[in-house]
C-alpha cells in the first residue's frame, strides 16, 4: 500500500509553528538614548578659570594650618562693608638652606576693611609688623573683570604688584597677568567636550631672564573631578577628588620633580558633621595633618590644628576662634 508504515509515523517530528521575530525595541531604545545625549558642541559649558582647576581638591589637600593661637573678629556694619580684626601670636619657621628647622616666636595684629557688591570689591589690610596689603576687583562686563593686587612692606624685595585681566567666552577663559619685577604671564582655558578641559600657560621673568611653559587638563563629572598639571619647571601634578556624598570627599595628589627625581604622594579628606568640618591629609613622607572646625553658636567657631612630622620631629599645634560671619 501507499501508507507508510506505523512506526515511521510515530518517529516523525510533529509539525511546529515557526519561531517568533526577534524584538529590536532595546536598540530602537538605545539609538534614542544616543541621539539625546548627542554632544553640541557649539555650545559646551564655560570651564573653571586656570588657576582654579584644582580648586575642589584644595579643600582637603591644603587645609590652612597654624602653630600658635588665632583670633579673628568679623564685624559687618551693613550689606556691603565690614571690618575685621585678626590676632595671632606663635611660631614661624625660618629659612636656613639645610634639612635644620629654626622656629621664632612672632605676634601679629592685622585690621582689615572689606566693601563687597555686585560689581566690585575691596579689601584692604594693615598689620603690626608695617605690611599693608590691598586687592582690588571690578566686573567691567560680563565678559571682562579687572583685578589688582598689592603689598607695600618695610623689607627690601617684599613689595608687590600684580595686575590681571580675566577674559571669558561661551566655552573659555584668558587671563593676562602684569606684575613687579618684570613678570608677565598668560593662559588660556578651553572646554573640548562637556566633561574635558584643556589649557596652557605661559610666564616671563625679566630679571631673571626665565621663562616657563605648561600644560593642564580636567575632567569633571559631578561626583569626580581629575587633573593634570606639567610644566617645564620641572613639575608633574595629578589630583583626584571623589565626592562620596553631599558632605564627604576625598582627594588624592601625586607631585613629581623631574630634576630631583623625588615624588610625593598625599591622601586627604574633607567632611561637614552637623556642627564642625574636619579636614586632613597624610602624605608619603609621613607628615600627618588635621584642621577641626568646631561651631560653638551662630558665629562663634572654634579652630584646633594639628601637624605631626615625626621624620624631621617637627610638630605644630594651635588653636583659635573666629568670631562673625
Amino acid at each position: 500500500t501507499n501508507c507508510a508504515p506505523y512506526y515511521l509515523e510515530m518517529a516523525a517530528p510533529a509539525a511546529s509553528a515557526p519561531p517568533p521575530l526577534p524584538s529590536f525595541s532595546f536598540a530602537a531604545s538605545a539609538l534614542a538614548n544616543r541621539e539625546e545625549e548627542k554632544v553640541n558642541y557649539l555650545e559646551l559649558p564655560q570651564p573653571v578659570r586656570y588657576e582654579d582647576i584644582q580648586r575642589e581638591s584644595s579643600m582637603a589637600l591644603k587645609p590652612e594650618l597654624f602653630e600658635g593661637m588665632r583670633f579673628e573678629l568679623n564685624k559687618p556694619l551693613n550689606p556691603n562693608f565690614f571690618l575685621s580684626h585678626s590676632m595671632f601670636m606663635g611660631n614661624v619657621e625660618m629659612p636656613t638652606g639645610g634639612k635644620q628647622i629654626v622656629k621664632t616666636p612672632i605676634g601679629n595684629y592685622e585690621f582689615g576693611a572689606n566693601v563687597i557688591n555686585e560689581k566690585y570689591m575691596f579689601l584692604g589690610r594693615i598689620a603690626t609688623d608695617g605690611r599693608l596689603s590691598g586687592r582690588i576687583k571690578y566686573d567691567v562686563a560680563d565678559w571682562l573683570s579687572l583685578k589688582v593686587q598689592t603689598q607695600i612692606a618695610s623689607e627690601a624685595g617684599q613689595s608687590q604688584l600684580m595686575a590681571d585681566a580675566d577674559l571669558k567666552g561661551s566655552d573659555w577663559n584668558a587671563q593676562l597677568k602684569v606684575g613687579n619685577p618684570g613678570f608677565y604671564g598668560l593662559n588660556y582655558f578651553q572646554s573640548v567636550t562637556p566633561t574635558l578641559s584643556v589649557g596652557g600657560e605661559f610666564f616671563w621673568l625679566q630679571p631673571n631672564l626665565k621663562s616657563g611653559v605648561g600644560f593642564a587638563a580636567r575632567h569633571a563629572t559631578p561626583s569626580n573631578v581629575a587633573t593634570l598639571q606639567v610644566a617645564t619647571t620641572g613639575i608633574l601634578s595629578m589630583q583626584y577628588t571623589h565626592r562620596v556624598t553631599e558632605k564627604i570627599s576625598l582627594a588624592s595628589d601625586l607631585m613629581w620633580h623631574f630634576a630631583s627625581r623625588e615624588a610625593t604622594a598625599t591622601i586627604g579628606y574633607d567632611c561637614m558633621l552637623r556642627q564642625c568640618r574636619l579636614r586632613g591629609k597624610v602624605d608619603s613622607n609621613g607628615v600627618i595633618s588635621t584642621l577641626l572646625e568646631e561651631r560653638f553658636a551662630p558665629g562663634i567657631n572654634f579652630v584646633l590644628s594639628a601637624e605631626l612630622d615625626h621624620g624631621k620631629s617637627n610638630y605644630k599645634f594651635g588653636f583659635g576662634i573666629v568670631a562673625g560671619e
